[in-house]
């Protein structure tokens, strides 16, 4: 069964830019109980399964999808976050990762702007992804709620934009929430995650939960 991961970073560590309160809750209350509910709705089809009831199989898939996406996502979003400090949180720990994105976008500032205009422009809850597609091309996309990545494409760099990830420190100041998150994303692991394939990825992911 899924487990939250014992790596996260101290609460603290992300100050100032996303507050103690925030990450303490966000981690220990949000993804806590994505991960109890999956872990419900897998016993409860696990037993359907085991009874061959069909029905109750199919009732269970949206509450796996969400919470299961919810525990995925919120799994990436930890291992991307690093204080502002570090030496990953700098874009020169991502030489590889950072030339594409100046050959995809023509500059980072440019793909920085893509990227928070696409955040910006969820309605609603869900998250912002920068994403390799399996040509290794780069794209920006957006998942509704908490849907994790599909289709093949392996995720680089994701960012939470329901309103627990930043309402207690910055309101609806989404734009400054945005801008700041920024300074913490981990340069290093998104190279590594660019570098790797989808395999790669979530073989690490099963090692880390």
């Amino acid at each position: 069964m899924p487990s939250l991961s014992a790596r996260l970073l101290d609460h603290q560590a992300l100050e100032p830019y996303i507050s103690s309160q925030i990450m303490e809750l966000h981690h220990s209350k949000h993804h806590a109980a994505y991960v109890n509910n999956l872990n419900n709705a897998l016993l409860s089809h696990a037993t359907a399964v085991n009874a061959g009831d069909i029905a109750a199989q199919i009732a269970l898939q949206p509450l796996i999808k969400f919470n299961g996406g919810g525990h995925i996502n919120h799994a990436l979003f930890w291992e991307n976050l690093v204080p502002s400090d570090s030496p990953d949180a700098k874009t020169e720990a991502a030489p590889s990762l950072t030339d594409e994105i100046a050959k995809t976008w023509g500059s980072f500032d440019s793909f920085k702007g893509a990227l928070s205009a696409s955040l910006l422009s969820i309605q609603g809850s869900g998250w912002g992804w920068l994403v390799k597609d399996q040509a290794g091309r780069l794209h920006i996309l957006t998942t509704k709620d908490q849907d994790p990545v599909v289709g093949g494409e392996v995720p680089i760099i994701g960012v939470d934009m329901w309103e627990h990830a930043y309402y207690l420190q910055y309101l609806n100041g989404k734009a400054a929430y945005v801008e700041n998150v920024f300074n913490v994303i981990n340069w290093k692991t998104a190279e590594k995650r660019f570098l790797g394939t989808h395999d790669d990825l979530f073989t690490s992911l099963r090692g880390m939960l």
